[in-house]
């Protein structure tokens, strides 16, 4: 007895996700459902029944507002506005960022953050701050990069990866061990007062515990 003319769907617990078949099942947009495959033959000729068939279909059909929802909220490299807030408290990263507002005076050890005679005030113990809240492309990438961080061994090449994926096309910028319980962030380039806030008080950039991180511009 020869088997069916058509796939067998497959089914729940197959080698699959729900009815989609890993390596048989098309990928790209949901397909729209076939209304009239429900549609009986005595009835099909029948004028009135499938215009109100027709109509309440279009009415119900949800198939645009599923795949707006997948863009906008679900798909990460899609997702826009609230979809990516979403992604940001999944991921425990704000948009908002604490970006200081001015440096202090200081010498050069005391780099980033300071500024040297006349440009400068006097640290007056609680640093000025302001909100700056981050684009949809800017929050995006610091996603990402968390996302990254999330499941990173903390080694010198994973944390380099993050941070090449955070300042790309920008110059050199890597991780350097201390070995003594201590860690480097160089960057061979200029930071703006946010991507110095994404380095410093984001949370992106990883670190093993109980070891202390500084931040070195050096161009």
């Amino acid at each position: 007895m020869s088997g069916p003319p058509y796939p067998l769907s497959p089914v729940a617990g197959s080698n699959g996700i729900g009815l989609f078949a890993i390596g048989i099942s098309a990928v790209g947009d949901i397909p729209t459902f076939d209304v009239w495959k429900t549609v009986i033959s005595q009835y099909a000729n029948s004028p009135i029944l499938t215009t109100l068939i027709g109509n309440l279909f279009s009415y119900l059909d949800q198939t645009v507002n599923i795949e707006t929802f997948f863009d906008n909220v679900i798909n990460i490299d899609t997702a826009i506005g609230h979809g990516l807030d979403v992604w940001g408290n999944i991921l425990g990263v704000s948009r908002t960022l604490q970006v200081a507002t001015g440096d202090n005076f200081g010498f050069a050890e005391a780099l980033p953050g300071s500024d040297s005679f006349g440009q400068g005030a006097f640290y007056a113990g609680t640093p000025l701050t302001s909100n700056y809240q981050l684009t949809d492309a800017a929050y995006r990438v610091l996603l990402l990069a968390k996302a990254a961080a999330n499941i990173t061994d903390c080694s010198i090449p994973a944390l380099n990866i993050i941070l090449l994926s955070l300042f790309p096309h920008r110059g050199n910028c890597y991780v350097t061990d201390g070995g003594d319980m201590t860690m480097t962030y160089t960057f061979n380039f200029a930071l703006s007062p946010v991507e110095l806030a994404i380095v410093e008080n984001s949370g992106v950039l990883p670190k093993p515990v109980g070891v202390s991180a500084t931040v070195v511009i050096d161009f």
